[in-house]
């Protein structure tokens, strides 16, 4: 991307990021700068994205912002490069694959004056796999650690004042940097942050004599780091396990002989070899061989499945038995994998309505802490006359405990864990706010091809009026749905395999009734007896029979010109095997199913009594449309579909889902996106959806609970300086293990 363009969407790759404060520093500082618009940062994925007007702000001057904020930042595609470490225990050191806590860490690099950061201790990607003690951070921890321990044998071996410099000192060198990275901070108009009100906090102790105290707090503030850093690091785990899902190299075969090559460079078209054990480098079609294929590491369905010449397979799946030769039909940036990955890494941009409303309130939490505290720290004394040293220490202890880091990350970690353990099992969400709404729903509609039934129907009739042979029926209606990829044009297709069929012309689509064609030189329609029966051809033996297949539970369309009918073709689409069970489910989720269709009431109905739900039938999309907004004035409603035809309904709905094995459609339509052909994965996603929403109530109950009882406890004087910073980062720390109790969270389990 040229940095003349005057208005560019730039996307960078940022490094050092773990929580929702760090993601709001960087916002906010960005967003100030001249010619910055929609700006987004997503802390899992690791993205800044923007618009930027490079007329009045380069985009190097966009990256030195993020780097004097401590974060890295690279242009996408790229590794977010790392920071030199200063060596000395106090320096700021970076650990730029993940973001801990709140201490952000400066940076040495090509820019001087930048060197200073206001935010978490990063992690650089070299530290990535090492144990704590071997990355930056903890190199952190170990030295103010030995600072403190150096403190105390001095207090213990020497008597006098000697100890109490010696605290002073550790907690001056442990200090120091957090202090450079609150002034950088307060330059970029971020005054409000965990390094200005630990540089506040740990000055003021040691001024009131609280040295020992001050030092020992900074030692706890770096332990958090790591701890804050290994707990949310898991979090993304799960995003960078799917990466891993496709092979590196593949084997390419040219002129029968093959040679390994990267997967990624494979392009379409191209054939690849598949030995047995192997995982499948792209999305293709196979053309030579049938095996097992697990596609557990990609749909989560553990029975590997047989596929053969003609069928599509995925990336990342796995060959189980026989050798595969497979055409590639996707591009890698584009496999079903990568587009798992991008719909997951973009969900963080649409934030549930919690989380936005915790964000708001983030914003003037931590100033009211700040006020409070220096109300605290001024009223006893001056106006009822108590004790300074008492009552600063004290309003210094809620300066700690005033940062809202387990607050803001409550609900991202929760959806993050959400997101990720979906994926594994083939279930999507489109972001936060659409898990809220799944949780929300109470009712379910359902399309009835493709998605309660399997979508293959099968001609079982063929009924010929008396001047016309059955053969005649299939081929002149197989040459009118030429071209078509209805599922009951293919059914009607299939029948004439083998058939030689004639030229068809004008072909045209009757939204919702059929299609038309010239053939022969006569213009034909296939279309339903409904239609058929309103342009007055259908009537007599031929409407008799057809009302009494679709008694059946059987699907018609009717052969017709525009004066007479020439026959009928029956159809039927067979229920899924596990639609009853799903329908099941989703009663005991105290849920309303109903079927809307386009079938005629005879078929709906027989479906319908097999399930136990409602149904509304001969149903156009428009008709659809309106049927969900009548619905959801009684409630949150989901829209099940195959995302095609249902198109408008999914989006009217709350929550839209779209049920396909991996196709763009699927993937790309609808709020959310059932990888496996599953009826069943429907409740299981509604499951996951509550289970969230109550796991972001523990977070939230939990973050807002510490801090209220150590603000009681701080201002009573009971807790202090090491608790405040302990209560902290506890929370931290306890929200964030609560939120990865998500990735092992079972949706399929009814009990």
């Amino acid at each position: 991307m040229s940095i003349t363009d005057r208005n560019a969407a730039c996307e960078w790759s940022i490094s050092g990021m773990d929580c929702a404060s760090c993601a709001g520093k960087i916002r906010n500082a960005v967003g100030r700068l001249p010619g910055v618009t929609e700006v987004s940062v997503t802390v899992m994925s690791e993205k800044l994205k923007l618009q930027l007007d490079t007329s009045q702000t380069q985009r190097s001057e966009v990256e030195d912002t993020v780097r004097k904020l401590g974060y890295g930042i690279a242009e996408k595609g790229a590794t977010a490069p790392s920071s030199k470490p200063v060596p000395s225990p106090g320096a700021e050191a970076h650990d730029h694959s993940d973001c801990s806590g709140h201490d952000h860490g400066s940076e040495t690099s090509d820019h001087a004056d930048d060197t200073q950061t206001s935010g978490h201790l990063h992690d650089d990607p070299a530290d990535r796999g090492k144990r704590w003690y071997e990355t930056a951070k903890g190199r952190l921890v170990i030295g103010t650690g030995l600072l403190l321990a150096a403190a105390w044998c001095v207090s213990w071996l020497i008597a006098g004042p000697a100890g109490y410099w010696a605290f002073v000192a550790a907690c001056v060198i442990g200090v120091a940097p957090i202090a450079k990275r609150a002034y950088t901070a307060l330059r970029l108009g971020e005054p409000f942050t965990i390094e200005s009100l630990m540089t506040i906090a740990a000055v003021g102790a040691l001024f009131i004599g609280a040295a020992e105290e001050a030092a020992l707090v900074v030692f706890l503030f770096a332990v958090g780091e790591v701890l804050e850093g290994v707990a949310a690091n898991k979090a993304r785990d799960g995003i960078r396990a799917l990466a891993d899902l496709v092979p590196k190299t593949a084997l390419l075969e040219i002129d029968g002989r093959t040679r390994e090559v990267p997967a990624e460079s494979l392009t379409l078209g191209q054939t690849v070899l598949v030995r047995p054990g192997d995982r499948i480098p792209a999305d293709g079609e196979i053309i030579e061989g049938t095996s097992g294929i697990d596609e557990s590491p990609v749909t989560g369905e553990s029975v590997p499945n047989t596929r053969g010449p003609g069928d599509a397979v995925f990336a990342g799946a796995i060959n189980t038995e026989a050798a595969l030769r497979i055409r590639v039909t996707t591009e890698a940036q584009d496999n079903t994998i990568a587009r798992i990955i991008r719909l997951v890494e973009d969900a963080e941009e649409a934030r549930a309505p919690t989380e936005r409303f915790i964000d708001r309130f983030s914003r003037w939490y931590m100033p009211l802490i700040v006020a409070l505290a220096a109300a605290v720290i001024l009223i006893p004394p001056l106006f009822f006359g108590a004790d300074w040293q008492n009552w600063i220490y004290r309003g210094l202890t809620l300066l700690l405990i005033g940062c809202p880091c387990a607050l803001v990350i409550s609900v991202p970690a929760s959806i993050a864990s959400a997101l990720s353990s979906g994926a594994k099992r083939g279930l999507l969400m489109k972001g936060g706010a659409v898990i809220e709404a799944a949780a929300n729903v109470r009712q379910i509609a359902f399309d009835k091809t493709g998605t309660l039934t399997h979508g293959r129907p099968q001609v079982t009739d063929v009924v010929a009026a008396p001047d016309m042979s059955e053969d005649e029926v299939i081929r002149l209606a197989a040459a009118v749905e030429t071209g078509s990829s209805h599922p009951l044009a293919q059914a009607i297709l299939r029948r004439a395999e083998g058939v030689e069929l004639p030229a068809a012309s004008d072909a045209r689509a009757i939204t919702g009734k059929g299609v038309a064609a010239t053939v022969d030189g006569r213009s034909l329609t296939v279309a339903s007896p409904r239609y058929a029966s309103e342009q007055g051809v259908l009537s007599g033996d031929l409407a008799d029979r057809a009302t009494a297949l679709e008694n059946e539970g059987k699907t018609i369309a009717v052969l017709f010109d525009q004066k007479t009918a020439f026959g009928l073709i029956a159809m039927r689409d067979e229920l899924r095997s596990d639609a009853v069970e799903a329908v099941r489910q989703l009663r005991d989720l105290e849920l309303s199913p109903i079927i809307l269709t386009g079938d005629n009431p005879r078929t709906a109905a027989a479906i319908a009594e097999g399930l136990g739900t409602g149904f509304r039938a001969e149903m156009l999309p428009k008709d659809k449309l309106v049927a969900i907004r009548e619905m959801a004035a009684s409630g949150g409603v989901m829209m099940v579909g195959d995302g095609i035809n249902d198109a408008p309904a999914l989006k009217q709905a709350s929550v839209g889902v779209a049920m396909g094995s991996g196709t763009d459609v699927a993937l790309e339509t609808a709020d959310a996106a059932i990888l496996r052909d599953r009826v069943t994965d429907i409740p299981a996603q509604i499951r996951l959806a509550r289970a969230t929403m109550v796991n972001i109530r523990q977070n939230v109950t939990l973050a807002l609970g510490l801090k209220a009882i150590f603000l009681v406890t701080s201002i009573l004087g009971i807790t202090g300086l090491w608790l405040a910073i302990l209560a902290d980062t506890g929370a931290t720390v306890l929200v964030t293990l609560n939120a990865l109790r998500l990735l092992g969270f079972n949706p399929e389990k009814t009990g």
